[in-house]
């Protein structure tokens, strides 16, 4: 198959291409949020317009766009259909990590890479689970990856899986079984001592034995297993019914011994040395943690930007026959679109701030990514239920486009990292200065 063309080469031509994209999205976002399926056409249309391998690094044939090109995109598209654009995001993510931040090795990332130029294949990350909820904050997935003495054999269950249908490839966070894995080490510190009670040595007496010579139990490695969305033993469950983002269909995914092969275990670490992203302050940590927060926060601030357009349009078309003109023409209205607009206006210029700074290399805290999009979708959600607030019913009409733009910005909360965890991040980091 031909690669697809690259991304318009001028700026100009970029932006006409996206507001097309996003006007032609906005035709069957309504009907996709009321079905909750996910709108296919699109992805074949981000394809042909050379969208979907725009973070793919050049040497496998993608446009290696930085974090500025990509919220751009990601925003603009975002204000005719979020959901379209939240599953884009995370293949963008993906290949931001596995190409460039932490590269994964030629030959296990290289077919993920050209599929994505070649043929448009999204790539998603599964990491939540029905028991453990997030591993933001922190635990052990319980996701097992059986050795079988030439690959591995995946057992689990995902939850929240956005884009679960439409994957190609899925990037599974699971746990070694340390029986059957080869290379599992005796967990802890021998300096430690182990748990239970000391094994007593009959020649010495009953003193304990020493704990460095005591066996110790061997514990999983923690990793990423790659795992094709069509082998064998994968099973999709329709369980996503959401409040917003309705049409990203984020179903559940069961893996039910699914066989992989040597090389799908990547980055796997004995889970005693995990790294704790909240004390890491790396330029990897710090490249990652910028990429989530503003792409997410892109697309939120785009849902919004769509929200006070459609408002605007509303306001110029609603003449009251008591008024005898425009709705827009009240000062009262002017205001509070005045006061909507300079929300937007600020998070954008704060997206736009860091991004710029992301991609000239300067050194940022870890932080700055969650802090970011703590505060834009903050932002975007206090201008969405402004806009709601300001015209009542008309508001929340399913009709009305503007119900729907207030249902999906919402659900900027519930995206890693939420505000709780931010703030708390935030306030530890100035009161122990």
């Amino acid at each position: 198959m031909s690669v697809a063309p690259s991304i318009a080469p001028s700026r100009q031509s970029r932006r006409e291409l996206l507001a097309e994209l996003a006007v032609e999205f906005a035709a069957t976002a309504a009907e996709h949020d009321r079905s909750g399926t996910f709108p296919v056409a699109n992805l074949d249309r981000l394809h042909r317009a050379g969208l979907i391998g725009l973070t793919v690094p050049a040497a496998y044939g993608g446009a290696e766009a930085g974090l500025s090109e990509v919220v751009e995109v990601l925003g603009t598209i975002a204000r005719g259909d979020p959901s379209t654009t939240l599953v884009l995001a995370m293949t963008y993510i993906i290949h931001a990590s596995c190409g460039r931040f932490e590269p994964w090795p030629a030959q296990v990332y290289g077919p993920i890479a050209r599929s994505a130029v070649e043929e448009g294949a999204l790539a998603n990350g599964l990491r939540v689970e029905p028991d453990l909820g997030t591993p933001a904050r922190g635990g052990i997935p319980a996701t097992t990856a059986r050795w079988t003495g030439d690959g591995w054999e995946l057992s689990g269950h995902k939850i929240y899986s956005t884009g679960a249908p439409v994957l190609r490839w899925m990037l599974v966070w699971g746990a070694t079984d340390p029986a059957s894995d080869p290379a599992a080490e005796p967990a802890g510190d021998p300096a430690d001592g182990a748990a239970g009670d000391p094994a007593l040595d009959a020649a010495s007496h009953g003193r304990p034995e020493p704990a460095s010579a005591r066996p110790r139990p061997r514990e999983p490695r923690i990793g990423t297993f790659l795992v094709p969305a069509d082998a064998p033993g994968i099973e999709i469950v329709r369980t996503w019914d959401h409040f917003g983002m309705r049409a990203t269909e984020s179903h559940d995914v069961i893996f039910n011994r699914v066989r992989l092969d040597a090389a799908a275990g990547i980055g796997l670490t004995p889970a005693s040395r995990l790294r704790d992203p909240g004390v890491v302050d790396s330029t990897v940590a710090s490249g990652l943690a910028a990429w989530g927060g503003l792409t997410i926060a892109s697309i939120y601030l785009g849902v919004a930007e769509a929200a006070r357009d459609w408002l605007i349009g509303f306001l110029h078309e609603r003449v009251p026959s008591n008024l005898g003109r425009p709705l827009a023409s009240l000062p009262r209205f002017q205001a509070a679109v005045g006061e909507i607009d300079v929300t937007l206006t600020t998070a954008r210029l704060l997206v736009e701030t860091t991004t710029r700074e992301v991609d000239a290399g300067k050194a940022l805290p870890t932080s700055r990514g969650s802090v970011v999009k703590s505060a834009v979708t903050n932002a975007a959600i206090d201008a969405v239920g402004k806009a709601v607030a300001l015209i009542g019913n008309p508001g929340l009409t399913r009709a009305n486009p503007l119900e729907r733009h207030y249902r999906n910005v919402l659900c900027g909360r519930v995206h890693t990292p939420q505000d709780d965890a931010v703030h708390a991040a935030a306030g530890r980091a100035l009161l122990s200065s």
